[in-house]
C-alpha cells in the first residue's frame, strides 16, 4: 500500500480509496456465510442479540467485534487470540491479490444498494473530505481503539456516502453482472453479494471518480474517530493511515434514513409525562404502533414531536413551549440545528426537564429497532422515546457547515453486514 507522509496527505483533496487483500471466511470451514455475519457492532446492543449470534455459529464475527469477557483488557485479548486462531486454522483467509470489492444488498422488495469497499485515506474534519455529522463518546472510541490495536485489523467497514459523476457506478454495475465471490441471505431477509475488482483500469476509473469527491459518514462515527486516533498515534506513515470503508454513491443508490430511538432507564412513563406538563402538548393514543408512528410523522411536519411509550399506550408530545426552547437550546447554531428533534430532546427534555445525562449507559440506551425499544421499556418499566427520522439533505447541509448533530440523530441504511470482508493490517 502506498502510504504518503502526513504533510503530503494533508495537501491532497478528495477521497483516496485503495485496494487491499480482503480477509474472508472459507465457506467450507463454517456452517454458512449467513451464520457468521452480524450487524455492525453498535447495532448489536442487547445481550440476547450477542448470544443469538454466538449460537448461530462458533465462528460468528460477533466474537471479534463484541467479545464477551469481564474486563475491557480481557475482551481485547480474547478478540486478538480468536482472530489469530481463526487465521491459523484457515477459518479466515486472505484473498490472493489486492482488490476493491463491490458489495450489493437487496431485500426482494425493490431495495437495491451497491457500493465499493476499500481502504480509504484517513482525514480529519478540517480537510473537508470526510464529513462527520454526529459527535462521539470518548469511552467508546477508546474501547474501539483498544480492540483495533489488539487485533491489528479493521473488522468491519464504515458506511460512507458520496455523490459521484457516474464513472464508479458504471464499473460497479458492470462488475455485478459477473458471478460473485460470495452470495448469502441473512435471517433479516437481505441478500448480500460480493465481487472483487482487480483490473487496474477499473480500479483507476473508480479512483478517478472519487478523487474530487466529498463523503458523509452515514454510519460509523466512532470507528472513524478511532481511525483518526490510531493514525495520529503513529510516529511515521503506516497502515493506520487508511481505514476500511464502504462507499455508496447516493446519486445512484439513495440510502434510507431512519431514526434511532432512546430508552430511558429508571424513568417510568407516568413520571416523564408529569415532568412535561405545561411544556408540551400531550395526546394519549390507544392505537397500534404503526398508527402511532403515523401520528408522529404528521405532527413532525409542524415542528418538534416525540412518542413516549412503555406503559402499554403511546403518548404524542408536540408543540413545545417556545420559552422552554429559548432558555435551553443554544442560540449560536444554525436554525436547522436548533430545530432538530434530537437537539430539542437532548438540550431541553433530557438535560433540563428529565435531568438525564446523555452519555451514561446506566440512564439511556440508543436502539434502532422501534418495536424492540417499546418492548424493552414495557418490560423494564422505563420510557421509550420514539423519534421521527431526519431528511438526508438536512444532515448533509449541516455537515458541510461543520455543524455536529446530537449523538445518534440518524440511522442510515441498510448497513453493511459485518463478517463478509475484513482487513488485517499485516496482510
Amino acid at each position: 500500500m502506498d502510504t504518503a507522509g502526513h504533510s503530503e496527505a494533508k495537501a491532497r483533496r478528495g477521497l483516496e480509496l485503495t485496494p487491499f487483500r480482503g480477509l474472508r471466511y472459507d465457506p467450507d470451514r463454517v456452517g454458512s456465510l449467513a451464520s457468521v455475519t452480524s450487524p455492525p457492532y453498535d447495532v448489536v446492543v442487547r445481550p440476547d442479540g450477542v448470544h443469538h449470534l454466538q449460537s448461530a455459529d462458533p465462528h460468528n464475527i460477533v466474537r471479534l467485534i463484541l467479545p464477551e469477557a469481564h474486563t475491557p483488557s480481557e475482551r481485547t485479548e480474547q478478540a486478538a487470540d480468536t482472530l489469530r486462531r481463526w487465521l491459523a486454522e484457515g477459518i479466515l483467509a486472505a484473498d490472493p491479490e489486492p482488490a476493491l470489492y463491490v458489495y450489493e444488498q437487496s431485500d426482494g422488495e425493490g431495495m437495491l444498494q451497491r457500493g465499493v469497499i476499500g481502504t480509504l485515506r484517513v482525514s480529519g474534519p478540517a480537510e473537508g473530505v470526510v464529513l462527520p455529522h454526529e459527535g462521539v463518546m470518548p469511552p467508546v472510541v477508546a474501547e474501539r481503539a483498544a480492540l483495533m490495536r489488539a487485533t491489528r485489523a479493521n473488522l468491519e467497514p464504515l458506511l460512507l456516502t458520496y455523490r459521484g459523476d457516474g464513472t464508479a457506478a458504471e464499473v460497479v454495475e458492470r462488475t455485478a453482472e459477473k458471478p460473485p465471490l460470495l452470495a448469502t441471505t441473512t435471517e433479516d431477509g437481505f441478500r448480500h453479494r460480493l465481487w472483487a475488482i482487480t483490473d487496474a483500469s477499473d480500479v483507476a476509473r473508480i479512483q478517478s471518480d472519487l478523487a474530487h469527491q466529498q463523503a458523509l459518514i452515514a454510519d460509523g462515527h466512532h470507528r472513524w474517530a478511532t481511525y483518526l486516533r490510531l493514525r495520529d498515534e503513529q510516529s511515521a506513515p503506516g497502515p493506520w493511515d487508511y481505514g476500511l470503508v464502504l462507499l455508496v454513491d447516493t446519486a445512484r443508490y439513495p440510502l434510507r434514513v431512519r431514526a434511532i430511538h432512546r430508552l430511558l432507564h429508571g424513568l417510568p412513563v407516568a413520571d416523564a409525562l408529569a415532568a412535561v406538563e405545561g411544556l408540551f402538548q400531550v395526546r394519549h393514543l390507544q392505537v397500534p404502533l404503526g398508527e402511532a408512528l403515523a401520528a408522529l410523522a404528521d405532527a413532525s411536519c409542524a415542528g418538534n414531536a416525540f412518542l413516549l411509550a412503555g406503559d402499554g399506550a403511546f403518548h404524542l408530545l408536540d408543540r413545545p413551549d417556545p420559552e422552554l426552547l429559548a432558555r435551553t437550546v443554544p442560540a449560536d447554531r444554525p436554525a436547522a440545528w436548533r430545530s432538530l428533534d434530537a437537539t430539542v430532546l437532548h438540550a431541553a427534555l433530557l438535560e433540563h426537564v428529565w435531568h438525564i445525562p446523555e452519555d451514561s449507559p446506566a440512564h439511556i440506551a440508543y436502539i434502532h429497532d422501534t418495536a424492540a425499544t417499546v418492548a424493552k421499556a414495557e418490560r423494564d418499566g422505563g420510557t421509550a422515546v420514539l423519534m421521527h427520522p431526519v431528511r438526508e439533505e438536512v444532515v448533509r447541509d449541516l455537515a458541510r457547515q461543520g455543524v455536529t448533530m446530537p449523538r445518534k440523530s440518524t440511522s442510515f441504511g441498510p448497513k453493511p453486514a459485518s463478517g463478509l470482508v475484513l482487513r488485517a493490517l499485516e496482510i
